[in-house]
């Protein structure tokens, strides 16, 4: 018997007290049989979209009535997504039903769904309808599409890569004849919004089974990130890298936490490698400069898929900042807090570490190193000193006061904070007022 939060209960029971069958369906079951806790709640009902508007009154909103769905606000502030029965129709856009036809049928509405363990029902009594054999899927950890799976996919394409971000999530194989169609259906995928395709590769990079989908369906992320074939096979012939260019890459990227910005970055920091790459006369690989190319892959990518401007800086400067080498002193700490900032600079390190345990096993003493970095990062951050102008004793004021001007203001500033930061000069305001008296009017 499977509980469902009180909240959506009294729904379910609202509309079968009104004549109507309701239950509870999509990822939230899933995830209650999985033994996962549940995200949003989602119902489908045999009630017309107006019935459940009047039903609820002040409670329901119309969000989606071409559709067949009204959200339902909970005393918890919560909505729940009431959908009516339905079949659909075409999919010309490749994304969402023309038309819709709303039925009695429960297995009908199943049938329309993606993935057999998306197809599974839960009443408010916690009895299941699972008319496509969802939870035998479930327990053998299989994602099957529901019905003929070409059909499916040539529907609503973004469920392409749904189908490799519940991989990526839940650890699951795709069933052969679900895998071989998604295969067959990626060129549709350049029908679809960017945006859409952006939070989808989004999803399966934070996964926790990334590792196993970015090897086994890099051609599948091909038809959005074509940026990536070249890498795939490309060996690097040299002895720090025991994995072809895209099983490094894939292997970084699930090593670093499941943070976006982390992720991209390990998964475009070496697309630029194949075009930098030489033999030498011993036969070992070198890629000499091949963070620019990476860069300028990245860019493309990040402009392509329409990401907001700070991930894309971010992403960009891990990217162009990863193979850099970072001293370990104190000087060097402070003015790479300095130049990135302290969150960023952590960052920075995350991609180093992970970029270093994707090498071959013997060439990762490197991790030492950055342990030790990271400890100096912390000693340096805790006795609070100056990393930035903001921080600095002295503003722009202080130096247009003493006679400066334009540009000749932050060549100043720029040249204090140097001082501080090498310990050269202490901050202190009037001691700095001073140096820029006696040497920088």
């Amino acid at each position: 018997m499977y509980r469902l939060p009180e909240a959506v209960r009294e729904i379910l029971e609202k509309l079968e007290s009104a004549g109507y069958e309701a239950w509870c369906v999509g990822g939230a079951v899933r995830d209650l049989l999985l033994g996962r806790e549940p995200g949003d709640w989602d119902a489908a009902s045999s009630a017309p979209p107006e019935a459940v508007l009047d039903l609820f009154g002040a409670d329901a909103l119309p969000t989606g009535l071409r559709h067949g769905t009204v959200t339902v606000k909970t005393a918890g502030g919560r909505g729940v997504e009431v959908t009516t029965f339905r079949c659909d129709g075409t999919y010309s856009d490749r994304r969402r039903p023309d038309r819709v036809t709303f039925t009695s049928s429960l297995e009908e509405d199943l049938a329309r769904r993606d993935f057999t363990v998306n197809a599974i029902a839960l009443s408010r009594r916690g009895e299941l309808a699972d008319p496509f054999g969802g939870r035998a899927d479930l327990a053998g950890r299989v994602l099957r599409a529901v019905g003929e799976p070409e059909r499916r996919f040539g529907e609503d394409a973004l469920r392409i890569l749904r189908g490799l971000r519940f991989a990526s999530r839940l650890g699951f194989a795709l069933e052969t004849g679900t895998a071989a169609a998604l295969r067959r259906c990626a060129p549709l995928l350049g029908e679809i919004a960017p945006e859409r395709v952006r939070e989808e590769l989004t999803g399966i990079l934070c996964g926790e089974h990334v590792l196993e989908v970015l090897l086994a369906y890099p051609d599948v992320l091909g038809a959005v990130l074509p940026e990536i074939l070249p890498c795939v096979g490309f060996d690097q012939h040299s002895v720090y890298h025991c994995y072809d260019v895209w099983e490094h890459t894939a292997r970084a990227a699930a090593a670093v936490p499941p943070v976006p910005v982390l992720r991209w970055a390990m998964l475009l920091h070496d697309l630029g490698k194949p075009d930098a790459f030489f033999l030498d006369a011993e036969g070992r690989g070198h890629f000499h400069g091949h963070w620019r190319k990476s860069v300028e892959h990245s860019r493309a990518i990040l402009d392509r898929l329409r990401f907001d401007n700070h991930s894309r800086q971010t992403i960009l400067t891990l990217v162009e900042r990863h193979d850099c080498e970072l001293p370990l002193s104190e000087k060097s700490v402070r003015r790479n807090l300095a130049r990135y900032g302290e969150e960023a600079l952590r960052l920075l390190l995350e991609v180093k570490r992970a970029d270093n345990l994707a090498q071959a096993e013997q060439y990762r003493d490197r991790q030492v190193l950055i342990r030790q970095w990271e400890e100096l990062l912390a000693m340096v951050l805790a006795e609070g000193g100056c990393f930035s102008l903001r921080q600095l004793a002295v503003r722009g004021g202080d130096m247009t006061g003493l006679g400066l001007r334009g540009p000749a203001v932050g060549r100043a500033l720029e040249e204090l904070l140097d001082l501080v930061m090498d310990e050269k000069l202490p901050n202190d305001r009037a001691i700095l007022l001073d140096y820029t008296k006696e040497k920088l009017l």
